[in-house]
């Protein structure tokens, strides 16, 4: 369905000196700069799939989903999307995609959604029957009914997404690109989307590329992952996987009897023998409500309860698995440090 293939976008901007002088100078001897938005990056996602596409700001994401969805052309490499190239063909292409851009919309300001949707109805030359029979489906996925005669002006942000998600998929196109669809928004709106995503691409087969800053969208809808950092891609493979490989660290959350008992607790002298290194093990208490992070493979959870409970009195307790997001800081933050292949 999508083939990306040693994708590169160079920039060049210009250099400027500080100060006045240097400013002067850039305007008549500028210097410029070769920036590598987008480094040799290579994947492919199969029909149906939905693919979480993530990385730290400044990785280059945005300029990656630019180049598929054609806004941007590439310096080199291609991407091929449903057999075709996004930056030919154009008016065919964008009838088999759509687009949210979670900080952007497509929808009249002034205009009610109803005819909102009639003009993209118009523009996507879809026939009326249907056009009808996808406003069905969208409505009963994603809950339109209740606004879908107010101006989007009036619409609350959760609204206005689920919104803009409709109007991106009323063509019916084979491939969605969305871009952090959840941003801004409660949980129980984030939650809505997510199962709206999700039985979209259910029911309908539509292939989706989701670029997002929260975790949990990556948790709850995706199997597969691309991570990318400074252009280049560092892990290709999906979630199980890289909590198998990165998931190590645990969560010990405590509430001591009385905070005066936490004083006793030393647990960098009582594991000083486990080699730990840096991040292996980090301790913070807020009152009598502690938390410790540690990493299982020099610390394991029998030794931390045994030491924990040996020297505090805990009234209660538990242990929890790492979150996605601490498993994707070890992997930027280990492999850099120790050289390791992702």
């Amino acid at each position: 369905m999508i083939q990306v293939e040693n994708l590169q976008k160079y920039f060049k901007k210009t250099v400027k000196q500080p100060g006045f002088m240097g400013s002067v100078k850039s305007i008549f001897h500028s210097e410029k700069e070769t920036v590598k938005a987008v480094d040799d990056i290579s994947f492919h996602v199969d029909k149906g799939e939905i693919l979480g596409f993530i990385g730290p700001n400044g990785a280059g994401k945005s300029t990656v989903i630019k180049m598929l969805t054609g806004i941007l052309t590439p310096t080199a490499g291609n991407c091929i999307i449903n057999g075709q190239n996004p930056q030919k063909n154009r008016k065919k292409y964008v009838k088999e995609i759509g687009v949210v851009f979670g900080q952007r919309t497509q929808l009249w300001w002034d205009l009610p959604l109803t005819e909102t949707y009639a003009v993209l109805r118009e523009i996507y030359e879809v026939d009326e029957a249907k056009f009808t029979k996808q406003m069905e489906f969208l409505n009963e996925v994603l809950e339109l009914q209740p606004f879908i005669n107010s101006p989007v002006r009036t619409l609350s942000l959760g609204q206005r997404m689920r919104a803009d998600i409709a109007a991106s998929l009323l063509h019916n196109p084979k491939v969605l690109f969305l871009d952090e669809p959840t941003i801004g928004l409660d949980v129980v709106v984030k939650d809505n989307i997510r199962r709206a995503i999700s039985k979209i691409n259910r029911e309908e087969g539509t292939t989706v590329i989701l670029t997002t800053h929260d975790l949990e969208d990556i948790s709850s809808l995706c199997k597969r992952i691309v991570m990318i950092d400074h252009g280049k891609k560092v892990y290709d493979g999906s979630l199980y996987n890289l909590k198998q490989k990165y998931g190590q660290m645990r969560e010990l959350n405590f509430e001591a009897a009385d905070e005066n008992s936490i004083l006793a607790l030393d647990y960098e002298n009582a594991f000083a023998s486990n080699g730990l290194g840096e991040g292996d093990l980090t301790f913070k208490a807020d009152g009598t409500m502690v938390t410790v992070a540690f990493n299982t493979d020099k610390i394991s959870v029998e030794q931390m309860l045994n030491y924990t409970l040996g020297t505090v009195h805990v009234k209660d307790i538990n242990v929890k698995d790492a979150d996605i997001e601490e498993i994707i800081r070890r992997l930027y933050k280990g492999d850099a440090e120790h050289g390791g292949s992702i």
